[in-house]
């Protein structure tokens, strides 16, 4: 049965745990769609797993359409949320709406999600208002990573903190359906969890979210430029495919393969 924005709303109200993993192309989303995984987060991280690049900024809004359209043809059941990439909702409130609607028009995705607390409240409202499902996302913001200084642990000190609860209030009083919580004290995402109705989904956040959400690269060990505290590795994909590849480079320089099995 296909899920819903009201099937992930409903999962925290019976107290299920969401678990939500990124995708980035068809053969991933299939794979992830037919293991059971509810959401599929297209991810703006693919800049820097995908396409190398530093840090997120450089993901265009066409760039994300194409990697959006590509998972939802691979995904019958889970839902699709894709991510607004830097540009594409910060400067003027027409713009974002043109731009939410491309990633559910052209993309094919069934929701997005961005960045941002009390200062992109009345974008994320006239998201929602078009008929746009919005997954909302505070803490650590990966598109403000300069202001931010680095990759850093927010909501430490008592004034950050009490921004971040004020910032998950403004963004589910906004209409969004559920809420991104990165890089806070376990504490802090508790205390969130329990004061919002809408799902948290949690990615350095600590257990009590009322969801988790990694990069799929990370908990497969296939991307290792940098390596969050928060991610588990659950396999070792690099080691297998590095394995495969000298495998089949053999076979070739020997001279067995193809054999007559392998042969027209």
């Amino acid at each position: 049965m296909k899920i819903t924005v009201p099937d992930i709303k409903r999962m925290k109200e019976e107290g299920r745990k969401i678990p939500v993993l990124t995708a980035y192309d068809y053969t991933m989303a299939k794979i992830l769609d037919n293991a059971g995984i509810p959401v599929l987060l297209v991810g703006d991280s693919a800049g820097m797993v995908c396409a190398g690049h530093e840090n997120t900024l450089q993901v265009t809004v066409d760039e994300m359409i194409y990697l959006t359209m590509a998972v939802a043809k691979g995904r019958r059941r889970a839902i699709v949320v894709a991510d607004m990439p830097f540009l594409s909702y910060q400067i003027i409130i027409e713009q974002a709406k043109m731009n939410a609607g491309r990633l559910v028009k052209e993309g094919g995705a069934e929701a997005v999600k961005l960045e941002g607390g009390e200062n992109i409240k009345d974008t994320i409202k006239a998201i929602v208002d078009m008929g746009i499902p919005v997954m909302g996302h505070i803490g650590l913001l990966p598109q403000s990573v300069h202001k931010m200084g680095g990759y850093k642990v927010q909501g430490k000190g008592r004034v950050e903190r009490k921004q971040l609860l004020r910032d998950a209030k403004a963004v589910e009083s906004a209409g969004a359906f559920s809420i991104v919580l990165e890089g806070m004290p376990a504490d802090l995402a508790k205390e969130i969890t329990g004061s919002v109705s809408i799902p948290t989904i949690g990615i350095g956040a600590g257990r009590h979210c009322d969801g988790q959400v990694l990069v799929l690269y990370d908990m497969l060990g296939l991307y290792g430029d940098i390596s969050p505290k928060f991610v588990k590795r659950y396999a070792n994909l690099k080691e297998v495919i590095t394995s495969a590849i000298r495998n089949y480079m053999e076979e070739v320089e020997n001279g067995r393969f193809p054999e007559k099995g392998h042969s027209f």
